[in-house]
């Protein structure tokens, strides 16, 4: 451990203002396979019982797989995003612009070096997709679910299930559970309010049981925020809705949420040698619709002097979701359940930026399509055009889990069938100089349609296991899982010649890939009551992604040769994963400290076929017929880490969590891009840190706790060569709640409050980093500065 790092460490854990922290403690105990929050009480019921620190639970999983609670979420900030509470957690690199997370343009997660898009999701089984902001196979978790209904999250930060429904799943997975109605009749009511004229509402209605094993509830959230650094509107409404019956054969359940949001994008900062002007934010001008006309020149060109971090009007998403399940959980006979789930999830997006018309090639473009015509007056003679992504995503799917026990062994089989039918096209439209259009508006009538993709993609997948009971203190896991996906994806809309570089035709076609063993091998020791070993091995493939027009997706390809050779060439990203670890949790006697838990994981990956987008080499020239850009596969990455966490108890007035992670993901090969070889082998991963560390401390004076979180995060790199980097970073954030006794009594019952500070020392630096080029640039979005909120909460 380098020096820096250990006096980091050191600070961490010695911070007098510790003796002023709150219950996020973590606690490593032995708990059941399913979800901890099935929830028998509220919230308030919760914390009513006193101060119980269950913030990170170790699952008695064969590989590093921890719980996190509704409760100790929804304390870190009502409202939270569920993967931005696992930020807490060892191994887990999160940052987004807003204190929620909700953001999803300049989110940022890495686990074990492994980026978001790599990761498995999922909401009561039911599959999100790979979290990539442009959409095509799914939602954000904070889209599929209100946050102040996510019953617990179960991080796995190896390898998830071999049942987990994703084609995305090399890095592990991140399942979102839902939580269940209450036994009695509840109205739920939330109001936040906070910086940047924040306002939160959250009302939820419980039915209690109402005959028959029936039970329901409906919720309804409206949340909105100012941007910090610009006058930009964040929030949105979303309705949840869930009914349970439990009868004598089994469980049924049905789930609905609507999602109705706009979230103002940020624009990065360019960093290189070559950027004279390096801004700590690049703030929109929206709405000063004056001052924007005035920014441009008269043939609407940015100022030289701001180079390539000059200033858009407006950048936003807007994203419509409706998700549905039913599921029927059936007990066939004491140790046989057959599970059955279907789902439906419709998604309308559109990213939108409005931006001058004389950058990044834009007049080349717009003369295409508009040959010796004054731009600027095509587009409205503002100056800006409006350029939109638009989205459309319908699928459904089918999931189903056969379980079975015959004397010491556990059997399991899953199987999973999604159709997914979605869309991107590509518009501009002019921005009136006389009639300035809204980011919270629907762009209309656009000029250009530049693009048009439709995909339609089936997705199989099977799973088989074998739980073993060696004996009583020993088990063995053994299974596999198949992995099959076949897209087909065609262009109704094709780009005139030159409206894209090089390009005559995007391409189309189909790809089908088929991955049928994908194994995995488990074992789990219970060394004492208190004493548990693990391990696991476990192979899992990236399916290609299914997106026309952009990313790292065969369909984002510039010529249909391109793509031949793709489908030709082209292997799936794969991982194998070696894991583990040891947990205990021990109550003690000693003093004041009445119990410590802790968890040590080290893991080793292999992952395999890296895909990236290149200049081809002379003779993949020769053979698309061109110089465009091409995905192919990389090399290989190395990585071997190590989590280390423990939680020490004083009764149950004080706690003190801290985790400490290492990761070392290195490139193996080096590779070519056109002519130039582009030295990586041996270099790290870059935008995942080498260095961690999470701490969590509370304490319980009467009825009031206090909760502090410090999150270091260390240097990251920032280019494939490692020649530049962004420094490390600590944030604390700081909770104080309790109850509201004079408020409480007769129909108003559980009344309290919630107080957080998000960058409670008002630091500054850089949170993100964007990383897309082998050397030289990169780019960065800032730490947003302190910000504060009160909630108030009461049931009825």
């Amino acid at each position: 451990m380098n020096k820096k790092f250990s006096v980091v460490c050191f600070a961490v854990l010695s911070l007098p203002m510790l003796a002023m922290a709150a219950n996020v403690a973590a606690a490593v105990a032995d708990m059941a396979d399913t979800p901890a929050a099935v929830e028998a009480a509220s919230e308030a019921e919760a914390a009513a019982a006193g101060p119980i620190a269950t913030v990170e639970v170790a699952t008695r999983k064969t590989r590093s797989s921890v719980e996190l609670g509704k409760n100790d979420m929804q304390k870190m900030l009502p409202g939270i995003n569920p993967l931005k509470a696992l930020q807490t957690l060892p191994g887990v690199s999160f940052q987004t612009a807003d204190p929620w997370g909700n953001n999803e343009q300049n989110l940022s997660l890495f686990i074990h070096g492994f980026s978001g898009s790599q990761l498995g999701y999922t909401l009561d089984g039911v599959p999100l997709g790979d979290q990539q902001y442009g959409n095509y196979n799914g939602l954000s978790p904070q889209r599929a679910i209100t946050s102040e209904n996510v019953g617990s999250v179960i991080l796995s930060s190896g390898a998830g299930d071999l049942s987990t429904a994703s084609t995305s799943n090399l890095g592990g997975t991140i399942e979102t559970f839902s939580s269940n109605p209450l036994a009695n009749q509840n109205v739920a009511v939330q109001q936040t309010v906070g910086s940047y004229k924040t306002s939160r509402t959250f009302v939820r209605y419980d039915t209690g049981n109402f005959g028959d094993g029936n039970s329901a509830y409906i919720s309804a959230v409206h949340h909105e925020q100012k941007a910090w650094d610009f006058n930009g509107r964040q929030g949105g409404d979303q309705v949840n809705a869930k009914f349970i019956n439990n009868g004598n054969n089994g469980k049924l359940t049905l789930y609905f949420a609507y999602s109705d949001k706009i979230e103002p994008n940020e624009d990065s900062t360019v960093r290189s040698a070559t950027e004279k002007y390096q801004p700590y934010t690049r703030p929109f001008m929206y709405p000063n619709f004056q001052q924007a006309v005035n920014y441009l020149s008269a043939t609407g060109g940015t100022p030289a002097a701001d180079g390539n971090n000059y200033r858009n009007y407006y950048s936003d998403a807007q994203r419509t979701d409706y998700l549905t399940y039913a599921k029927y959980d059936w007990n066939i006979n004491d140790t046989t359940t057959w599970s059955n789930q279907i789902y439906y999830h419709n998604d309308d997006g559109v990213g939108v930026v409005a931006g001058p018309i004389g950058v990044a090639g834009l007049p080349a473009l717009f003369a295409v399509y508009f040959p010796g015509q004054n731009l600027k007056q095509v587009f409205g003679n503002s100056g800006y055009a409006t350029r939109t992504t638009e989205y459309t995503i319908n699928r459904n799917g089918w999931l189903s889990n056969f379980k079975t026990e015959l004397g010491n062994h556990t059997l399991q089989a899953g199987l999973w069938f999604e159709h997914n039918r979605s869309s991107a096209y590509r518009r501009w439209y002019a921005l009136d100089v006389n009639n300035p259009s809204s980011p919270y508006d629907r762009p209309s009538n656009p000029l250009i349609t530049q693009y048009g993709s439709e995909i339609d993609n089936k997705v199989a997948q099977l799973s088989l296991q074998d739980e073993w009971r060696v004996r009583p203190d020993m088990t063995l896991l053994a299974g596999f899982k198949s992995s099959l996906q076949f897209a087909d994806g065609q262009f109704p809309v094709q780009p005139k010649n030159g409206a894209i570089a090089g390009s005559t035709a995007l391409p189309v076609g189909n790809i089908d890939t088929k991955k049928w063993f994908l194994p995995q091998i488990g074992g789990r020791w219970d060394i004492t009551a208190q004493d548990q070993a693990f391990f696991n091995v476990q192979k899992n493939m990236r399916q290609f992604v299914t997106y026309g027009g952009g990313g790292a997706s065969p369909w984002s390809l510039s010529s249909q040769a391109a793509f031949d050779l793709f489908k030709q060439t082209a292997k799936p990203e794969t991982s194998i994963t070696y894991e583990a670890g040891l947990r205990s949790s021990h109550q003690l006697n000693w003093g004041s400290l009445s119990a410590i838990d802790g968890q040590i994981n080290v893991y080793h990956v292999d992952f395999k076929d890296r895909l990236l987008q290149i200049s081809p080499t002379s003779v993949i020239s020769s053979i698309i017929g061109g110089n465009l850009a091409v995905l192919t596969n990389v090399g290989s990455v190395k990585t071997n880490g190590i989590d280390l966490s423990a939680t020490a108890h004083f009764g149950r007035t004080f706690s003190l969590y801290n985790a400490l992670s290492y990761n070392d993901s290195k490139y193996s090969d080096n590779y070519l891009n056109g002519t130039a070889t582009v030295q990586t082998a041996g270099k790290k991963v870059p935008g995942s840190p080498e260095w961690m560390n999470k701490t969590v401390a509370t304490l319980t004076v009467a009825d009031t706790e206090f909760q502090l979180i410090g999150d270091y995060v260390g240097k990251r790199y920032a280019t494939y060569t490692n020649d530049l980097s962004v420094n490390s970073y600590f944030l604390m954030s700081l909770g104080v709640s309790g109850k509201l006794p004079f408020l409480n009594g007769g129909w108003l019952k559980n009344a309290r409050y919630r107080l957080n500070i998000t960058n409670l020392a008002n630091r500054e630096g850089d949170l993100n980093v964007v990383v897309g080029a082998a050397s030289g640039t990169y780019n960065t979005f800032p730490i947003a500065p302190r910000q504060g909120f009160l909630t108030l909460m009461a049931d009825f």
